[in-house]
Parts: C-alpha cells; sequence; structure tokens
C-alpha cells in the first residue's frame, strides 16, 4: 500500500515508522503461530485508524517460536532507519499479558524526560499501544487468551543510532522505536518539531532550568570557538526558534541564551519565529530601512539592497560607521519581537554574531 502527499508542487511517497515495522512483524508472527502458515503480507491498523498492507520478510519457524522482520521504508523522506530491518521474535506464555522487550540494536533509555522509563527499552508509547492492539485483534480472532511474548530487535540499530540524536537524548545501544501516526511524511517539519521538545524535556530532566539555545552548525562552531560555554544545556533548533520558544514556557524554563548569526536574527528583528527562506526574507530591506533611519543615502541604501549577503551589508554599515546604531536597533528588535513570543515570563539574552567580524552586539 502506498500514501502520497504534495508539497510544493511535488508528489511525494509516504513510508512508515520504526513503531509500523516493529507492530507488522509482531502480527504477522502472531498470525504464523496461530495458523502454521508463513505469512508474506499482513494488515495494521495505525495509531488515526488507518489500516495499511505491509510486506512481511523472513518468516521463520523455530522451537523457540516465530520470527518476523519488516524492512523499514521511509518513503521520500529517507533517514538513517531507511532498509533497515525490524524483527519481531514472539512466543506465548501463559501470563495472561502481551508482553514488549527490546532486543539487540533497540536503545535502552539513561535519562528521565522521554516517553520511555529510564532502564526500559526505546519503545515509544503510541508504537507500544499499536503493536499491543494489533496483536491482541489476532488473539481475540482464533480465541487465544494466554499471554504473549515480544521482543522487538533491530541487528543495524546500534550503528544506525550513531547518526542520530539518540546519544545526546541518553538512549544507549541502538535506534527508537517511534512513531506518532505510523505514517512517515516526507519532509516532515512535524518531526523536527516533535524532537526539539524531547531534547527540551531531556534538558529540563538533567535539572537544568536554562537553555542555550543556537540555529545550527555555524554557530555551534562559533560558540565552541569563541564563547567556550556550550554544555548538556545546550539546544540547535534550526529554524524553529517560535516553537522552541513555545516549549520553553510549556516546561517552565527560566533563562534563555541565545546566539545566532546576523542572518537569522535580523529576521527575528521583523518578527519571523521560522526563519527559513520559504517563509520569507526581508533581510535586506531591514538593513536598509535602519541604515536609512540613521543617516545612510539613497546610494547607500541601493547598495544594501543589492547586497546577497548579510556579511556584506555589515561591511558597508561598517564602511559607514553605522553597525553599532543598525545593529543596536535590530538587537533590540529581535528582543522585543522574543519576549513577545514568551509574554516575558523568560529571562533572554541575546548575542549576533558575524562570521567575519565577531560579536555584533
Amino acid at each position: 500500500m502506498e500514501k502520497y502527499m504534495y508539497k510544493n508542487g511535488k508528489k511525494l511517497r509516504c513510508g512508515f515508522t520504526t513503531g509500523t515495522c516493529a507492530a507488522a512483524a509482531a502480527t504477522a508472527a502472531v498470525l504464523m503461530i496461530f495458523t502454521g502458515e508463513a505469512v508474506d503480507k499482513v494488515s495494521v491498523r495505525l495509531p488515526k485508524g488507518e489500516i495499511w498492507s505491509i510486506n512481511i520478510k523472513e518468516p521463520t519457524f523455530s522451537i523457540h517460536g516465530v520470527r518476523c522482520c519488516v524492512k523499514k521504508d521511509s518513503g521520500d523522506d529517507p533517514d538513517v532507519t531507511d532498509g533497515i530491518l525490524i524483527y519481531a521474535d514472539v512466543n506465548l506464555d501463559d501470563s495472561g499479558e502481551i508482553h514488549i522487550s527490546g532486543g539487540k540494536g533497540v536503545g535502552y533509555v539513561t535519562q528521565k524526560g522521554l516517553d520511555c522509563p529510564v532502564g526500559g527499552p526505546a519503545i515509544n508509547s503510541v508504537p507500544r499501544k499499536m503493536i499491543t492492539e494489533n496483536v491482541q485483534k489476532i488473539c481475540t480472532e482464533y480465541g487465544y487468551n494466554g499471554g504473549v511474548n515480544i521482543v522487538i530487535s533491530v541487528p543495524e540499530g546500534e550503528e544506525a543510532a550513531k547518526k542520530t540524536f539518540n546519544p545526546q537524548l541518553g538512549i544507549v545501544g541502538g535506534i527508537s522505536i517511534i512513531g506518532t501516526t505510523g505514517i512517515v511524511e516526507p519532509m516532515s517539519e512535524k518531526a523536527l518539531i516533535d524532537s526539539l521538545k524531547v531534547e527540551m524535556q531531556v534538558i529540563k530532566e538533567r535539572g537544568y532550568n536554562t537553555l542555550l539555545a543556537f540555529p545550527g552548525n555555524y554557530a555551534e562552531k562559533f560558540i565552541d570557538n569563541t564563547l567556550g560555554i556550550r554544555s548538556e544545556n545546550s539546544l540547535k533548533f534550526g529554524n524553529y526558534l517560535g516553537e522552541v520558544l513555545n516549549f520553553a514556557l510549556e516546561l517552565d524554563f527560566n533563562e534563555i541564551l541565545i546566539v545566532g548569526h546576523i542572518g537569522k536574527m535580523v529576521k527575528v528583528a521583523g518578527g519571523m519565529m521560522n526563519t527559513h527562506s520559504h517563509t520569507g526574507d526581508f533581510r535586506m530591506e531591514m538593513f536598509a530601512c535602519y541604515a536609512g533611519l540613521y543617516g545612510a543615502g539613497s546610494s547607500v541604501i541601493a547598495e544594501i539592497l543589492s547586497c546577497a549577503a548579510t556579511e556584506q551589508a555589515v561591511d558597508i554599515l561598517i564602511r559607514e560607521k553605522l553597525k553599532n546604531k543598525v545593529i543596536s536597533k535590530i538587537s533590540e528588535r529581535a528582543l522585543y519581537y522574543i519576549n513577545k513570543k514568551v509574554d516575558n515570563r523568560i529571562k533572554i539574552k541575546l548575542i549576533i554574531y558575524s562570521n567575519n567580524h565577531g560579536i555584533l552586539n
């Protein structure tokens, strides 16, 4: 079964989550136990009620039970788990319950703040529910009231996890079995935003009430090389400053230090809380506006408006001896919009830097 969505005029294929893989593998294995026949495809109900048909690989009977696996398919939004095999080993017991545990390649949780208890496998609550409900449905159809023991494993999981945020989140030894809808949407912003909230929850559980937030790798490098203040309360937020500020309110952070390149922060000074280029780009207009406010002539304004990069605009401001006034105003306006977003309930500090000229404000 395939599902598509359209984004920016393109038809993109959806995939399915590691949670859906685990649920399908477990469901197929239980079905094989009751029928005694190998299964090559199984239908699973996703969290929102959709029914997906998933291909099953390596259906195997043994004296220990049944093993099945599903090949992860991320659709047109491939990630580090795309193409890996997710296994379910299933046997029956007399417990009367469906028990789900993690095997090789499924990480285990070492810190609070996640959707799994400390010490347990990183199998989130929604996938657990999906596995349980689909397996229970098969058991009911065959009149079985006993227990089912399910072990989810991912042989390539430990290696794949090195390319994820799991180590920073306190998940060690493998990947997470995750997914809130069961479906991977191509180029999903929701997945990125959800991961930011999880990171912030972990930072909060570590005991931090302050947050060091920065947009990306360049800012990270600047902080390391110039400020030297990064620690376990650091968060890379990409373009999603607005969402991070909302989460900071929800999680009761007291203080945030935001470190950002002038190219990002000049957008925030115009009220943009998502700084991606597809949202808008009025960087040069902002520079030109404040340069004109502080005395720049029409030729200088035109020169700024013709700049392709903010570093060029900063060079012009320095040449015209307008840098301090214009950057001060940009910083003031950025802080205004940030403070407005958090309703002045969080103490905000802002450092704006340039690659060529260091700290600007």
